[in-house]
């Protein structure tokens, strides 16, 4: 709120220094403007010219290949060893297949009939068909063995802004972020697109999943590995802030990596046009280290319907503070209404004073 505040007491100030440099102009510890300066700057067409930057997955992502499947804790291993129902189905034809199956200890290992305890961590499915029946082997006659995974200790954990958070198993199949996030499903209203990150091996990797797929182009698959963190955050943060002559002064929260000043003004109504001066439009950047560097002010002259060619251009930042200026009439009758009531109480106490004289 001290950011707004402050923000706000900048833009009072815009209303007389349209066109001027304004000086003077920073944050102090009590929230008053005071002390520095801050640039202004005229949105034109050589401002807004620059291309968006070019937006691409992370190397150490992009170039991630899932190998074949590879047991892990966790797993559940499905042993089936036919013509001897003693050792497939122990627990009876009427259970589940995980019922039978063997669990993977924490530690890697796990044990069955004729072959004892055997560390499986990392074998791949057909290393320990064949690491099994080699064992078997030795007290069974050509033992045909077959091994499935019924149960998977991987998982990929979710938090933020989907509908369900509840984590996602692997399989032998390779899973993408994109099928995790689609069974997961983004709240569209409450995230944060651009904010996403993928967290792999204790490092952070930020992905802007709407740059990524912005302007018809589709991100490339990337492939998760166990142990990874997807985390979508809420926009209840990412706000700018639309006040002054327009028709519904507010606070708008974007789910996307910017947002345009058309797009903000268009939210609120647009510009009032009884009260608005239409050379007076500004969004304000940059308050929040005013101990370190100036803010900067952006203004637009918009009388023209050409300008707003420009202002689908001008991209906003969260903690913008986007301000239209009154028309001059207005601050006129404004200044009136101020006005009459102390000149009515000015007149009301004359007129007190002249009674009581002539009493």
């Amino acid at each position: 709120m001290k950011s707004l505040s402050t923000s706000l007491l900048l833009a009072a100030l815009l209303a007389g220094c349209a066109g001027q440099r304004m000086t003077h102009v920073s944050s102090s510890s009590d929230g008053s403007v005071e002390g520095s300066d801050a640039r202004m700057i005229a949105i034109t067409p050589e401002l807004v010219a620059a291309p968006r930057q070019a937006v691409s997955l992370p190397t150490a992502l992009a170039g991630y290949k899932p190998e074949i499947y590879r047991i892990q804790p966790g797993d559940t291993v499905l042993v089936t060893v036919w013509d001897h129902p003693e050792l497939t189905t122990p627990a009876g034809n009427q259970q589940q297949a995980v019922t039978n199956g063997r669990l993977v200890q924490p530690d890697g290992t796990f044990f069955y009939p004729y072959a004892g305890k055997m560390n499986v961590k990392g074998m791949t499915i057909e290393e320990l068909r064949s690491s099994l029946s080699s064992r078997l082997g030795q007290y069974l006659r050509s033992p045909q063995v077959d091994v499935n995974v019924v149960g998977h200790g991987g998982r990929v954990a979710l938090q933020g802004a989907f509908v369900d958070t509840s984590p996602q198993e692997f399989t032998t199949v390779p899973l993408t972020l994109a099928q995790a996030v689609g069974k997961a499903r983004i709240n569209v209203e409450e995230a944060d697109l651009a904010g996403f990150v993928l967290t792999r091996d204790g490092q952070d990797y930020p992905l802007d999943l709407d740059a990524l797929n912005r302007d018809g182009k589709v991100a490339a698959d990337v492939y998760l590995k166990p142990g990874d963190r997807l985390y979508l955050p809420f926009n209840d943060r990412k706000e700018v802030y639309v006040v002054g002559e327009v028709m519904r002064p507010q606070a708008i929260n974007f789910k996307t990596t910017d947002m345009s000043l058309t797009q903000a003004l268009g939210r609120t109504g647009g510009l009032n046009p009884i009260t608005a001066k239409g050379s007076a439009v500004y969004v304000i950047r940059g308050m929040d280290d005013l101990q370190r560097e100036p803010a900067t002010v952006y203004h637009l002259d918009a009388v023209s319907p050409a300008a707003f060619a420009l202002a689908d251009r001008f991209h906003l930042r969260a903690g913008d503070v986007v301000w239209v200026g009154p028309a001059g009439v207005t601050r006129w009758n404004r200044f009136l209404t101020q006005l009459l009531p102390l000149s009515g109480i000015i007149s009301n106490a004359a007129s007190a004073q002249y009674n009581f004289d002539r009493n």
